[in-house]
């Protein structure tokens, strides 16, 4: 009997290799093609081949929705696109166009067993309507569940969850969520994405002691330039801290002018985006990591950041926003500091004391790469494999 085909469906995915776009939907569509022939279809994006093997098991679609000259809004994330320049918007009902498609010639000629949709807005919708027979688990990473609140859209939403085979949300609170707006609990799941640790031992150079001007302590912070990111907030409290630390930003998007202005004078470097090996050598250098996440005002928020867990897998001590997801991979006090989102003053105290307690750091880097274990993308990847052999055996097709 032939391996099942799954039909991954994202609007984020790397043109290439390490090119800095976060990888996690290809990173977790491998583990899925131990098991599954897979095809993940993505919109094109500047640089990416219209069709791609990755592997034996697993290629990729880019389907094509905008002449190439202007066809950018899924370079990123592309709520925030839109908000960088508000003419992209022309670009997204081409997107779910391409994507509808794209879709309806899969499953005319290759129908699968399970599609896997990464999000709920369009993947999601999309899927509902045009495949309906398909058993489909749906994937939430936060923005499209906490944003996109027009009663419309809500109801749309609500229609794609109660009709998925499975939900999957990355922390309790966005389960909660998922269920209100009809989800079924039984088929609901708090499962994140994985972070690829195997190839990240790395050679760890930690500061000779606590922070002084001729060694600061080194922060990090790896994330899209973008409101929910909070790195604003990240640099008034760099303008607070008593200690003497450097900054490292890693990551590019829209806000990235604002917040050059916002770290004129202070000792900030911007790295823009990294290919894995740079951002490998970017954790090894680091002594602390920073995660300052908030609500943006369109309620958009992190679910359970990837690069946080890459810091952690690296062995950084990790100072973050207490928000949903983010509290429940840090313990307070034994792998991280949690502070209040938004609040400046409590995180430049807790840099402080970290960037002046060398001991601590370290603590606080073995809790996290123990903690971070539970996120390796093999062990989530596993999870996902049993997940779907279950909706396929369950389906009536």
């Amino acid at each position: 009997m032939g391996r099942p085909r799954v039909l991954v469906l994202t609007s984020t995915l790397p043109a290439r290799r390490g090119d800095g776009t976060p990888p996690f939907v290809e990173d977790l569509s491998r583990e899925l093609a131990r098991d599954f022939d897979v095809r993940i279809l993505a919109p094109a994006v500047p640089g990416g081949p219209a069709l791609e093997t990755l592997d034996a098991h697993l290629d990729v679609v880019r389907y094509r929705y905008f002449p190439s000259r202007w066809e950018d809004v899924a370079d990123g994330a592309i709520l925030e696109n839109v908000r960088a320049r508000r003419s992209r918007a022309l670009q997204v009902p081409l997107l779910v166009g391409g994507l509808a498609r794209a879709l309806r010639r899969e499953l005319r000629t290759s129908p699968p067993a399970a599609i896997h949709a990464h999000w709920v807005v369009p993947q999601g919708i999309v899927c509902h309507r045009l495949a309906p027979a398909v058993p489909t688990v749906v994937t939430t990473l936060g923005g499209d569940l906490y944003a996109l609140r027009q009663r419309a859209i809500v109801a749309q939403k609500s229609a794609v969850l109660r009709a998925a085979a499975a939900v999957t949300v990355m922390n309790r609170d966005m389960r909660e969520t998922a269920i209100e707006l009809g989800a079924a609990p039984a088929a609901t799941h708090v499962m994140p994405m994985g972070a690829r640790f195997a190839e990240r031992d790395i050679a760890r150079t930690p500061a000779p002691g606590p922070a002084s001007r001729r060694h600061p302590a080194r922060v990090l912070a790896v994330g899209r330039l973008v409101e929910k990111k909070g790195f604003d907030v990240l640099l008034a409290a760099l303008r607070l801290t008593s200690a003497p630390v450097e900054l490292t930003l890693v990551g590019d998007g829209p806000d990235r002018t604002r917040l050059e202005g916002l770290a004129e004078g202070l000792p900030v470097t911007f790295r823009g985006k990294l290919t894995r090996a740079e951002l490998d050598a970017a954790y090894g250098e680091a002594d602390i990591a920073v995660v300052p996440s908030r609500a943006a005002a369109s309620g958009d928020q992190d679910g359970l950041p990837v690069a946080m867990l890459e810091a952690m897998g690296a062995g950084l001590p990790v100072v973050a926003s207490a928000l949903p997801g983010i509290d429940e991979a840090i313990e307070a006090g034994r792998s991280g500091v949690l502070v209040p989102p938004g609040d400046a003053g409590a995180l430049a105290r807790s840099l402080t004391v970290l960037a002046e307690d060398p001991e601590l750091r370290a603590a606080l880097g073995d809790g996290a790469r123990e903690r971070a274990a539970r996120y390796s993308i093999e062990s989530v990847g596993e999870g996902y494999r049993d997940l779907l052999h279950r909706v396929i055996a369950d389906s009536p097709r």
